[in-house]
């Protein structure tokens, strides 16, 4: 997937793409400028000086920097550009573990379901954990688009990788979305999403139906660690990506005992439930 360096996406919203394409990241991670007069900077993803320089000729005068979580290819930028336009930080502050920006320090945070109203648009703050134990999406009200960060991305799911990730809460944070009934998805990776509600559902149901191929390998073992369970799980996946995969079986394991369906011991897990 190939996209445009800076696009005019409507509704006074544009978007800037990094130059950070990765297995993980795509084309790169999307930058978005919200307004035209006092503008708002979400997600300025990795500190790159040409990245940075970008935005700050596209956006004219930088009011509030938000970002949706604090991974490296979303949120090192933050700081940078705070300190070279004076903005506000505004986003939940980085978990203690590992694979976080420990560099962003919001100036304030913008709790689930508040808002900052300006001349040219609202934005409600929907807190989203399961990526991200400090996940937020925003709502773009005049819009009615929300910007997802990683909770939903175009063309492909997310890895939820604990302790910090997590799948119940994943799951959850997706049927919030639905809940928002909005008109389109402005991802952190990839293009705009303009039928929502069906992509969200398939993640929900693809979750789901890798949870039950979970529960299909468990039920031939007495107990078993994610390493050993990844082969029957994730069949269909390349043997290259089965690192990644390992991550988000072990969050499946995780919900199955969260849910009452299995003991762990030591990353060994027991199925509880009638064979």
């Amino acid at each position: 997937m190939t996209l445009p360096r800076i696009s005019d996406l409507g509704f006074g919203i544009r978007r800037i793409l990094a130059p950070n394409p990765s297995m993980m990241t795509g084309p790169g991670t999307n930058t978005y400028l919200l307004g035209r007069e006092d503008v708002a900077v979400i997600d300025p993803g990795p500190a790159l000086p040409e990245h940075l320089e970008r935005i700050c000729a596209e956006a004219g005068r930088i009011r509030w920097i938000f970002v949706t979580h604090t991974h490296p290819d979303h949120s090192p930028g933050a700081a940078v550009l705070a300190k070279q336009t004076g903005a506000e930080l505004i986003g939940m502050p980085p978990p203690a573990t590992s694979h976080q920006d420990q560099s962003f320090e919001p100036d304030w945070q913008l709790d689930d379901g508040h808002s900052l109203e300006t001349t040219e648009f609202e934005l409600v703050a929907v807190h989203t954990p399961g990526h991200a134990s400090n996940h937020v999406c925003y709502h773009h009200l005049e819009s009615n688009w929300l910007i997802t960060g990683d909770h939903v991305i175009d063309g492909s799911t997310v890895v939820i990788n604990p302790p910090d990730g997590n799948m119940r809460d994943y799951i959850r944070s997706l049927e919030r979305v639905l809940e928002l009934g909005v008109d389109a998805i402005l991802p952190g990776h990839g293009e705009r999403i303009d039928e929502p509600d069906k992509i969200v559902q398939w993640i929900i149901d693809h979750r789901l139906a890798r949870e039950e191929k979970v529960v299909a390998a468990f039920r031939k073992r007495v107990t078993a660690s994610a390493a050993e369970l990844v082969p029957d799980v994730y069949a269909d996946v390349p043997e290259h990506l089965h690192g990644w995969a390992e991550r988000s079986l072990l969050a499946h394991l995780i919900k199955l005992v969260e849910d009452g369906r299995a003991a762990e011991n030591s990353r060994q897990f027991s199925w509880l439930e009638n064979r």
